[in-house]
């Protein structure tokens, strides 16, 4: 299966070039919900003295106002972009009063949808676009599933690896096909093989039963406030997760076989009338429910584990900017915030998830078929459910095979890239986390997952409390660090400039929102 893959690698090798494996740009978003002393989902606004939610480029919010949200600047090293999250967190964790930041993915005691403060972004008709889109998930999704935390990595090769790998293919296409297409392979392949990082890092395999509002649930009763799964991952990427396939009438699928047809099947999401979503309004007693009545709001609103990214220039469509300028790095969302560890994510997980890229990216990849795309949809719910269950199979090409069989085979090819990522410098970083990994394919009680639900059996916790005592944790480490005057230095002026280009936004509006929404629409 890994023929290609191999002599990808060895032409490298051959041509000299392997080092161009380096150098790509890691970056980071994590998502963290503030909670207040009692418990529940923080009800205070965020913080002025962090800046504008709506322009500053590090720290914001995601969907609701007690939802955090850090983003780091993309970084060559996975120590660097570690620093920037960990001191954007800790800018953060020291102006919060007597609120802390939850631990985990799956959120903390939730009093119903009500409960939950949709983010808001100011009275410009960029900020209004931004909350009518949250209030418009509310309306479709139900608010409780949108306070579900992740963490996102971002990914770009070395710009420089583009003509080699384009010369040693023999492509003759121009570059940004060659690269375009090749992102887009890597797409696919983490589609097919993403299994693995739930499996690896998931830490939601159970939930605070006030999570599901008293609706009827497949789930097990762990105690009396919490619900599980005896063999779960990820049940933030289960049937209880945010996903758009899950939806009777409105369900789709966009078509990763090239970027084009990618681009072509949002388009039509985000232009196709939908009867479920018209029942809800467009206005509705002069508000705005949401910001149409589409399949898809905006191509945000399409859940998938990856996604193709390009920066966008001021108020563009994603979809244009990619149709314009390609690819630019690839967004992997599959990530359960890491609940054992203060930053969300430790450099080890990163260093296997940078292999892991690479490996995708060089290995073959086809289009995927309408068998193989229920093979991956099945795999990853059954990963997500039932990943440590050691009567699982996944599917492959109409196979069943044990999920420990090919996690092993996957991780043999990409020990490939570790030796070269490692190469001659000091230490084996990529080798040792690659071994990390296999000890848990190994034995699968050594998974976030599993400990999880073990240390909460040994302490008699439910999950709240379990969640609690780690975000306490978490609190006094914060707490304990003394701040890097450089960084702390560039966090407060960036809030105090976030919030007068948001002023000047405000100031500068010339349209109604109306308008402005059918400008953005039309683009």
């Amino acid at each position: 299966m890994y023929q290609s893959f191999e002599k990808r690698i060895a032409a490298l090798l051959g041509a000299g070039q392997s080092d161009l494996l380096h150098g790509g740009l890691k970056g980071l978003e994590k998502e963290s919900l503030r909670v207040s002393p009692e418990g529940g989902i923080a009800q205070t606004v965020h913080p002025v003295v962090l800046g504008s939610a709506l322009t500053h480029p590090s720290i914001t919010t995601d969907y609701s106002e007690a939802l955090t949200e850090f983003i780091t600047p993309p970084f060559p090293e996975i120590a660097d972009a570690l620093d920037f999250l960990r001191d954007a967190q800790k800018f953060v964790f020291d102006h919060l009063e007597d609120e802390i930041f939850w631990a985990t993915s799956m959120p903390c005691v939730v009093a119903g949808g009500g409960s939950i403060p949709i983010a808001q972004y100011g009275t410009s008709n960029a900020g209004i676009m931004k909350t009518v889109y949250r209030r418009g998930l509310g309306y479709r999704y139900g608010r409780v599933m949108q306070v579900i935390a992740g963490l996102h990595y971002n990914y770009s090769v070395n710009e420089a690896f583009w003509p080699v790998f384009r010369d040693l293919e023999g492509d003759r296409r121009p570059l940004r096909q060659v690269t375009d297409g090749a992102y887009m392979g890597l797409i696919r392949n983490l589609q097919r093989y993403g299994w693995l990082i739930p499996y690896l890092f998931g830490a939601s395999p159970a939930v605070c039963k006030s999570f599901m509002g008293g609706k009827p649930t497949s789930l097990r009763e762990f105690d009396a406030n919490t619900y599980y799964e005896p063999y779960a991952t990820s049940l933030r990427l289960g049937d209880i997760g945010y996903t758009n396939s899950k939806e009777k009438g409105v369900g789709i699928h966009a078509c990763y076989d090239d970027l084009e047809s990618y681009i072509g099947s949002l388009t039509r999401a985000i232009e196709t009338p939908s009867p479920i979503w018209e029942r809800i309004g467009v206005v509705v007693d002069g508000e705005y429910r949401q910001l149409n009545a589409n399949i898809l709001q905006i191509e945000n609103e399409y859940y998938s584990t990856i996604r193709p990214k390009q920066i966008l220039e001021g108020l563009e469509k994603p979809v244009l900017a990619l149709q314009r300028r390609g690819i630019r790095y690839v967004e992997l969302r599959s990530l359960d915030v890491n609940a054992y560890h203060p930053l969300g994510v430790s450099e080890e997980q990163l260093r296997f998830l940078e292999a892991f890229m690479l490996f995708c990216l060089l290995q073959d990849s086809p289009p995927i078929s309408v068998q193989e795309q229920r093979e991956i949809d099945q795999n990853m719910g059954g990963v997500a459910h039932r990943g440590r269950d050691p009567s699982l199979y996944l599917l492959r090409q109409g196979r069943e095979l044990r999920l420990g069989g090919w996690a092993s085979e996957l991780c043999e090819a990409i020990s490939a890239v570790c030796d070269l990522l490692d190469g001659a410098g000091s230490g084996t970083p990529f080798g040792d986390s690659l071994n990390r990994q296999r000890a848990l394919i190994a034995d699968p009680d050594l998974t976030p997952s599993a400990r999880m639900l073990e240390e909460m059996r040994e302490k008699g916790e439910g999950f709240y409390h379990f969640a609690k005592r780690l975000s306490q944790r978490h609190y006094s480490y914060f707490s304990s660090l003394r701040p890097d005057p450089q960084r702390e230095n560039l966090f407060r002026l960036e809030a105090e400039s976030s919030l007068v280009r948001q002023a000047e936004l405000e100031a500068t509006d010339e349209v109604s929102f109306e308008v402005f929404l059918k400008d953005y629409f039309d683009q």
